[in-house]
């Protein structure tokens, strides 16, 4: 027995304190089209379940983006709530809602066999996929002025994988590249004290918001676990002219591209770096149980603590 008279078994090491909490969740089913905050979302083995599946491409089989289309800002999704959740399946009767000024609303069957297409492309890669029909295609036709078409990515027989100098064996669906992307409601807060006219997160398209952290803390989060999921930040997320973008409305400006370029390009966050002439904002992430092939227990939800178990000790030793 021990001098305290106790079984001399050590006590059980203290929960690490949450470095903060997840604010909002949002998925964006057609790449550069307006997102859905959700309360859930099931985590897949490449991102949010739904999280651009969907593709707009033109004639050539080319993917477009905002960066091409502003326009893209104003196309509307809505999928039924029960989608979010973890075992949740299509019927015949499951949609997704697409809406833009202008137009009736297109519904597009969420279960529905759809021919394949080759040869559609985004950044590096090319493959085959869904094609969602001709009146997706003419909807899109109407709202761009020229040959469009709708297509899903072809799970079945294609792969695109994330780039391994960062990620070895995770892989996206039409994502830019990597499966998720996190920033903090406290890095645009601050951004937004040094500009002229505020802007919301929604002009940098991240899937995971959390609060409660100082800003620009999600940097240096090298390991994090969500709940019980463990997320690896892996490439700080470089920003193109998309968040310049209102969301509200299509129209690009110079901010917050401007203000990003003295606070937080590879100049300032990067010293002893290749200037790469980029400015940075949010955390590139993988989820590691994404890997695994049990499905169940995947998800995350609006509330959920974040617990930072490792970190990069400064900017200028993160990936970027």
């Amino acid at each position: 027995m021990d001098k305290a008279g106790g079984s001399g078994e050590a006590p059980p090491e203290p929960e690490p304190a949450a470095a903060a909490t997840v604010k909002s969740i949002v998925v964006y089913p057609i790449k550069s089209c307006r997102g859905i905050s959700v309360p859930q979302a099931a985590i897949t083995s490449t991102g949010l379940r739904w999280d651009r599946q969907w593709l707009v491409m033109n004639s050539a089989g080319r993917g477009f983006t905002q960066r091409v289309e502003p326009k893209l800002a104003l196309i509307e999704l809505e999928m039924p709530q029960e989608a979010f959740t973890e075992e949740w399946q299509p019927t015949p009767d499951s949609h997704m809602v697409i809406r833009a000024p202008g137009l009736d609303p297109l519904k597009i069957p969420l279960g529905a066999k759809r021919a394949t297409v080759d040869d559609v492309s985004v950044w590096e890669w090319s493959g085959s996929a869904y094609d969602e029909g001709d009146e997706a295609a003419e909807w899109f036709s109407s709202c761009f002025g020229k040959p469009t078409r709708l297509v899903r990515f072809n799970e079945a027989s294609e792969i695109r994988e994330t780039n391994p100098d960062y990620a070895q064996g995770y892989k996206v669906l039409f994502a830019d590249a990597f499966p998720f992307l996190l920033a903090s409601q406290g890095s645009v807060d601050a951004l937004n004290s040094i500009l002229k006219e505020p802007v919301p997160m929604n002009r940098f398209r991240p899937n995971i918001i959390v609060e409660g952290c100082h800003p620009y803390s999600e940097d240096l989060w090298k390991t994090i676990k969500i709940d019980k999921l463990t997320f690896l930040g892996v490439k700080l997320c470089d920003r193109c002219k998309v968040p310049t973008i209102n969301q509200d409305n299509g129209i690009p400006g110079e901010e917050p591209t401007e203000a990003l370029q003295a606070l937080r390009s590879d100049e300032v966050l990067r010293p002893s770096h290749k200037n790469k002439r980029r400015v940075y904002f949010g955390q590139n992430l993988v989820c590691k149980e994404s890997l695994s092939a049990k499905d169940e227990g995947r998800i995350i939800k609006v509330g959920d603590p974040v617990y930072v178990l490792e970190s990069f000790p400064s900017s200028d030793e993160v990936p970027a």
